[in-house]
């Protein structure tokens, strides 16, 4: 129900756009997250926006870096990524969850629905 793309290599300083597209669900309803797992960790918050998309939640790492919008006419949310660094390589999921919810959380439990990830690798 959610599908995740626009992952890849890159070199540190670039910039990537990662989309992530709903069906299935009444996506408009829901909070959406970004979410990024590197290998041997643990799976972490990266960005968040409300349903009604006035309001958003960044990790202190990629504030000023990422920025999250989401379009619920197309059913899409997505990830502006720039200056990327090394230690954003990581596998980079989407989630929606929190329905109607206007204060938006950060935990992996708050998710209902996620999608199956994207590599993103930034090489230094």
């Amino acid at each position: 129900q959610l599908q995740a793309s626009g992952g890849g290599l890159v070199q540190a300083g670039g910039s990537l756009r990662l989309s992530c597209a709903a069906s299935g669900v009444t996506f408009s309803n829901y909070a959406a997250g970004w979410f990024r797992q590197a290998p041997g960790k643990e799976r972490e918050f990266v960005a968040g926006i409300i349903w009604r998309a006035d309001s958003t939640s960044y990790a202190e790492s990629i504030k000023g870096r990422f920025t999250i919008s989401r379009d619920n006419a197309k059913n899409t949310v997505n990830l502006q990524m720039n200056n990327l660094k090394p230690v954003d390589t990581a596998v980079y999921y989407c989630a929606i969850g929190q329905r109607f919810s206007i204060v938006l959380r950060r935990g992996v439990a708050y998710y209902d629905y996620w999608g199956q990830g994207t590599l993103v690798t930034v090489s230094s």
